[in-house]
């Protein structure tokens, strides 16, 4: 047993190597996430420009589980170094609250260690920090609600399962959604085991109903609140509604045979190279490996205590229905929803993993701890690519006055190294370095733990569609403007020479500041 905790926690420490290998994660959102904490623990530094147009947020929201967590590690270390603390637990949690959820149906553990490469893929690339966040709790939550039914005279677990709710709530809704809709699933599943066996009733169901009870309070009273204060419908228009919440007008879906294909594409999709997808592979393949088994016999003929296989297949089945069922977006609220949840497709699935002999059972898991090694080594070798493309940010931010006011013109946010636009908000990195603003922040949105005092600095629609820039409308408001994938004469003219100076330029980057007035 204890070599086997070991080298579990020798492929977790694979696991987590790649971020602290780095100084620049490749994850789109992430200077923006680090942006509003920076504001957020400076808010009030005369030093920046946080107090005079940054005051803060609503405090009764989700999204915040990871803000505050980060802010308090903060306290103690530097910002960048308390995100990848962060981080580290994150990647961890998702093979340990799937060992516990496992462990909780009585069921080997050892397939948790395939879920690991999970942990990063496209909503990790793409900076989605707090819904990946949430997934942990969900699992750990759907543990809690097994043992409470299996367990019945144990208290603890209903109160874990509360705790999970609250905490899923905390850092994004979906966690919560899922581990709301699984409770009642796993409440059918287990009454109907206990009927099939000959047991009347399901003893703990009144306990977990009522650990449900505060967790659901929250949601429903942030859901008040925040369709009470419904996005402005604007059609047509980036990150404004475009109809009511749940109209046709309002709702994107992508096609049946779309998200069959996303299904698995986006599990690993961040590194150019595609290298990313081998420890996502061999994680399916030792998956197959073991399902083969079971059909030639090598199996245990018997389930241990606990809920057996049916409750991880419902599970399963639930996280698949909300992946093709969902909207991709619901304009003006969430993006990117119904995608995020083929992450925790992954991770169930790997559970769904039968029993199978204890040789096979020891020769797998020292296959599932080599694939968290390989995962090591492609993504230390892939993210140290894209540290290198992005430390020539370093030079710009030298080159950035204190204080400065950032217009992003990202005219071209994909790196050489990896497939996503990890570029597109490289002004919040000048803005947060500095103690500046930038053009666009997550400030502007309901659920960020800072608020602009005011309207918020002119910029054109979307950060995506730099060519609406016009200088003579946003232009006047920025001293710095941050450029890549167009030259500054292509974008300025004849201002530059004359109001505007490049002052740096770094492997497609270019920073051009407003000269000083005589």
């Amino acid at each position: 047993m204890g070599s086997r905790v070991a080298l579990y926690a020798l492929a977790l420490a694979a696991a987590i190597t790649p971020l602290w290998m780095v100084q620049h994660l490749p994850m789109v959102d992430l200077p923006q996430h680090l942006y509003l904490i920076s504001a957020l623990e400076r808010l009030h530094d005369p030093a920046t420009l946080y107090p005079a147009f940054f005051s803060t947020g609503r405090w009764f929201t989700p999204y915040l589980g990871y803000y505050e967590a980060v802010r308090v590690l903060g306290f103690f270390v530097p910002l960048e170094l308390s995100n990848k603390l962060f981080l580290s637990a994150y990647v961890a949690s998702i093979p340990l609250s799937a060992a516990f959820l496992l462990s909780s149906l009585g069921r080997p553990c050892w397939p948790s260690l395939l879920g690991l490469p999970f942990a990063y893929g496209d909503s990790f690339g793409w900076g989605f920090v707090n819904s990946c966040s949430a997934w942990p709790f969900a699992l750990m939550g759907a543990g809690a609600c097994a043992r409470a039914l299996i367990e019945p005279r144990d208290r603890r677990w209903p109160v874990l399962l509360g705790l999970c709710l609250i905490g899923a709530f905390v850092f994004h809704p979906l966690g919560f959604a899922f581990l709301f809709l699984a409770v009642p699933l796993l409440l059918i599943t287990f009454l109907v085991r206990r009927r099939h066996s000959g047991e009347v009733g399901l003893p703990g169901g009144c306990a977990v109903l009522m650990a449900i009870v505060p967790g659901s309070a929250c949601f429903l009273t942030w859901a008040a609140l925040r369709i009470g204060a419904a996005s402005p419908i604007a059609r047509g228009v980036p990150w404004k509604a475009w109809g009511p919440l749940l109209s046709a007008q309002n709702l994107a879906f992508k096609g049946l045979a779309r998200n069959a294909v996303d299904l698995t594409a986006v599990l690993a999709d961040v590194l150019r190279d595609g290298s990313d997808r081998l420890a996502v592979e061999a994680s399916l393949g030792v998956a197959l490996v073991a399902c083969a088994a079971r059909v030639l016999g090598l199996s245990r003929p018997s389930e241990a205590r606990g809920g057996g296989l049916a409750p991880v297949l419902a599970l399963t089945g639930l996280a698949l229905l909300l992946f093709f069922g969902l909207p991709f977006d619901v304009r003006g609220y969430v993006y990117y929803l119904n995608t995020r949840f083929a992450q925790l497709v992954a991770i169930l699935g790997v559970c769904l993993v039968p029993r199978i002999g204890p040789r096979l059972g020891r020769a797998l898991f020292g296959v599932a701890v080599a694939t968290a090694l390989l995962l090591g080594t492609v993504l230390v070798r892939g993210f140290c690519a894209y540290d290198h493309e992005a430390g020539e940010l370093d030079a710009l931010v030298l080159a950035t006055a204190p204080r400065p006011r950032v217009m992003g013109l990202i005219f071209d946010p994909y790196p050489r190294s990896v497939r996503l636009p990890v570029y597109l908000h490289a002004a919040a990195v000048l803005a947060r370095e500095r103690g500046g603003i930038c053009n666009f922040s997550f400030a502007s949105t309901p659920q960020s733990p800072v608020r602009y005092r005011s309207t918020p600095p002119p910029t054109f629609p979307s950060e995506w569609q730099p060519g609406a820039f016009r200088y003579e409308v946003e232009g006047g408001f920025y001293d710095h403007f941050l450029l890549r994938g167009a030259e500054p004469e292509r974008v300025f003219g004849k201002r530059l020479g004359s109001e505007l100076e490049t002052v740096a330029h770094a492997d497609g980057f270019w920073l051009v500041r407003r000269r000083p007035v005589p």
